[in-house]
């Protein structure tokens, strides 16, 4: 199996309005707002066929509950939400949704119900056109319900990934990794392996990472993470708790973050924006 690359990260948000104001000042050309007809708004910063969502619960009365097969998502964001905003969960692209539940089954990893959805989404021409999806999840008792993994396959991604919301004034191109932290990263291995498909990883005392041919998945200790990111996470997190995003020029997107007053350091060659204002997970932007 090849590995599964990054198709999109979820970021909780308490108010939609105004994580999008933050990720505009941070440069990122949004989508208009959606609804989900499961509770949950969104709204997406698409790049090169991999996007951020801000997404927040938008009617609580139409949350489903967990059941023992249904993986709740909107109900899963809105109790991640009660602790915390930040990155709630990490989708992995899918050619084929039945397919990954039968290898997470195959391979011991708890399985849910298939999911399958679609939504109208407004282009930048203003005609709404339908998206549609079908989900893969799975979990691991572990994260104590602060980080969700699943599968995502889009069946019309030409009404999505429409060009002219892919041009950000950051200059961001794709999701280049995803940041989750633990104790010891060697603990998640045999989990993420089957999760993302990739059993070729490289592993340090401080740090995991699954390269997933577009983007990686890392796992990093506390204390790594404060080198990489200059913030706490706390003992044993178990969550993801920062991403960083590969752009054009690094030059152009410091004055920029600059211009529009958006707090950041300088780190390992990364543009930081610490969590705290972007919403509860720290941003790094990178040179592609």
């Amino acid at each position: 199996m090849n590995p599964r690359p990054i198709d999109h990260l979820v970021l909780a948000v308490r108010d939609l309005d105004a994580a999008r104001e933050t990720y505009r000042r941070m440069g990122f050309t949004l989508t208009p707002p959606a609804r989900h007809p499961f509770g949950t708004e969104n709204s997406l910063a698409l790049m090169d066929g991999s996007y951020l969502e801000l997404l927040a619960v938008a009617d609580p009365a139409a949350i489903r509950e967990a059941t023992a097969t249904r993986f709740p998502f909107g109900a899963f964001n809105r109790d991640y939400l009660n602790e915390r905003e930040g990155l709630s969960l990490v989708a992995l692209q899918s050619d084929d949704a039945a397919a990954d539940r039968a290898d997470f089954d195959k391979r011991d990893l708890p399985v849910y119900e298939p999911v399958h959805f679609s939504r109208m989404a407004t282009g930048p021409d203003g005609v709404d056109r339908e998206v549609a999806f079908s989900v893969t999840f799975t979990s691991d008792a572990r994260t104590h319900g602060q980080a969700g993994f699943f599968t995502c396959q889009q069946h019309k991604p030409e009404n999505q990934f429409r060009p002219e919301y892919q041009r950000h004034a950051n200059g961001a191109l794709r999701v280049d990794s995803a940041v989750f932290v633990t104790r010891d990263p060697a603990d998640f291995h045999e989990f993420l392996t089957h999760f993302t498909g990739q059993h070729d990883m490289l592993s340090t005392s401080l740090h995991v990472k699954f390269d997933l041919g577009r983007g990686s998945l890392d796992v990093l200790s506390p204390v790594a993470f404060r080198a990489f990111f200059g913030e706490d996470a706390g003992p044993d997190p178990r969550r993801f708790t920062a991403y960083r995003v590969a752009v054009a020029d690094l030059a152009a997107t410091r004055t920029l973050l600059a211009a529009n007053g958006v707090p950041f350091r300088e780190l390992s060659g990364a543009l930081i924006v610490p969590s705290e204002f972007a919403h509860g997970a720290a941003v790094g932007f990178v040179q592609s």
